[in-house]
């Protein structure tokens, strides 16, 4: 890793995996959910204070109507006090009952002690009695409590006050404990989810674990290794089969590099050898003028085998950088023919093979006109190459809706079906006994099969024994595509 490298990670801080990331997030859902329901249930419990106004209420109603309608009855009056103070066994009730001058006429015992420090507005006879108000008594004891005025007789004439209490220790009390429990309980669930959702997210990111353990086994001497794509989910599962069809294209891109280093060391083996050989003879012995002349000719010839062979490596190089771009330009398909034919008519006359250009309507298109007489020039030489004397080649061209067609066909020896699939291929030879100096390079199908691909077009091969073979090319018609970047990278080779 770089310096710059190393600063731009420490600029953004340490990188989290994702299954620490999925542990983080299923831990944070986790805690909210369980305190939203913790905090809930404590905001019910709170509002308990509620259902303590209402008791609250419900009693004053009761000891007005007492009041209202049995106005001389002090010892019910008194029984409904001391009842009142009873009732709750875990909340106890202090009732008061003033006159109207403030002299006490009942209450429960030790209720002054505990309302008689506190002002309490009292609500209208004839009103309902509004909430009650929270106070805590000198030991530190919380209390709801509540005031109102009450009718003394039918006719209204005196009132009296009621005063009540209502003892809330136990309840506070419980929400005490309830908070405590809460904290316990949340600090449990942050800890118990953590775990769980790391667990969760480790087992989930083991098959992503798998694959880059792969991965990083996969060498030059490992590729063909593959990702089991067996139990993997359905994500990982295509990311494995994407990742293992990755993995085929290296291998054979990687199988056809090392063919190519093997088949062009041996290539240049031959070549250089025989130079060495041709010096070191000239070199044994003096030698007459006509004789290093001789020798300066073979070197000239092994030399230019050598040029056209490294020439046709860059082609191919270059034609196969996905940037390469083309010259296209308007092209009469059959008036290249003729002129290829034209150009190679002597060759054809001195091996005795009639070379000829079907007849058919005009054909017009765009391509590269260099590249294209280039790619004929090498079906042709391979077409005389392989046709004895008094054999026939037949250069074609067609129109179809989409695609222009280009045929070279020969009457020649043929392909055996079992090298159909591989006389294309850089160095390779149908008859593996002629050498580079009577049979090519090995690199003429090949270089057509490259300009082909430029052009976005096709080559296919059929051939059989003694019978010759059919060479077709099928090119994009682009007459009416608007002209590319011009690149003359590929041309010029």
């Amino acid at each position: 890793m770089s310096s710059n490298d190393l600063e731009m990670t420490s600029a953004r801080g340490p990188q989290w995996s994702i299954a620490a990331r999925l542990a983080l997030w299923y831990t944070a859902a986790t805690f909210v959910v369980v305190a939203v329901a913790t905090g809930l249930l404590y905001w019910v419990l709170v509002n308990v204070g509620r259902e303590d106004d209402q008791f609250l209420v419900d009693t004053v109603q009761i000891m007005r109507a007492l009041i209202r309608e049995r106005p001389t009855d002090v010892a019910a009056l008194r029984q409904e006090v001391d009842w009142e103070g009873a009732a709750r066994r875990y909340a106890r009730v202090y009732v008061r009952v003033l006159d109207e001058s403030g002299r006490l006429i009942i209450e429960t015992p030790g209720a002054s002690a505990i309302i008689a420090r506190h002002t309490l507005t009292p609500a209208d006879a004839d009103a309902e009695p509004g909430p009650g108000i929270d106070v805590t008594s000198p030991a530190g004891a919380p209390y709801r409590m509540l005031a109102a005025w009450a009718m003394l007789g039918m006719d209204g004439r005196d009132r009296r006050l009621i005063q009540i209490a209502l003892d809330r220790t136990t309840e506070r009390q419980l929400l005490s404990d309830y908070r405590t429990r809460l904290w316990g309980v949340l600090a449990l669930a942050l800890v118990a989810s953590g775990l769980v959702g790391y667990t969760i997210a480790r087992r989930g990111m083991a098959p992503v674990a798998a694959i880059a353990g792969t991965a990083r086994s996969i060498g030059s001497s490992t590729l063909n290794a593959r990702i089991p794509t067996d139990g993997l989910p359905g994500e990982l599962s295509s990311l494995a089969a994407t990742f293992n069809a990755m993995l085929d294209r290296l291998e054979d891109a990687f199988t056809r590099l090392s063919s190519l280093s093997a088949d062009l060391a041996h290539e240049l083996r031959t070549p250089i050898n025989n130079l060495r050989g041709e010096v070191e003879v000239a070199l044994g012995k003096p030698r007459t003028a006509a004789e290093y002349q001789e020798v300066l000719a073979s070197v000239l010839e092994e030399s230019s085998r050598l040029s056209q062979m490294i020439d046709g490596l860059m082609f191919l190089a270059r034609a196969e950088n996905p940037e390469t771009q083309i010259d296209r330009t308007p092209v009469d398909v059959r008036r290249e023919l003729r002129a290829v034919c034209e150009f190679y008519e002597p060759a054809a006359a001195e091996a005795g093979v009639s070379l000829h250009v079907g007849e058919g309507e005009v054909v017009q298109t765009l391509f590269d006109r260099t590249l294209f007489q280039r790619a004929l020039g090498n079906l042709i030489t391979n077409a005389l190459r392989h046709t004895p004397a008094g054999g026939r080649v037949l250069l074609s061209a067609s129109r179809s809706h989409d695609t222009v067609t280009v045929e070279v066909s020969d009457t020649g020896r043929g392909i055996p079906t079992e090298h159909l699939n591989r006389v294309s291929d850089r160095f390779y030879r149908v008859d593996t006994s002629r050498s580079a100096s009577s049979g090519g390079l090995g690199l003429g199908l090949a270089i057509v099969g490259s300009i082909m691909k430029v052009h976005g077009g096709s080559m296919t091969i059929g051939s059989r024994p003694g019978q010759g073979t059919v060479v077709t090319l099928v090119f994009p018609d682009t007459s009416d595509a608007p002209k590319p970047t011009l690149s003359t990278a590929v041309a010029a080779s």
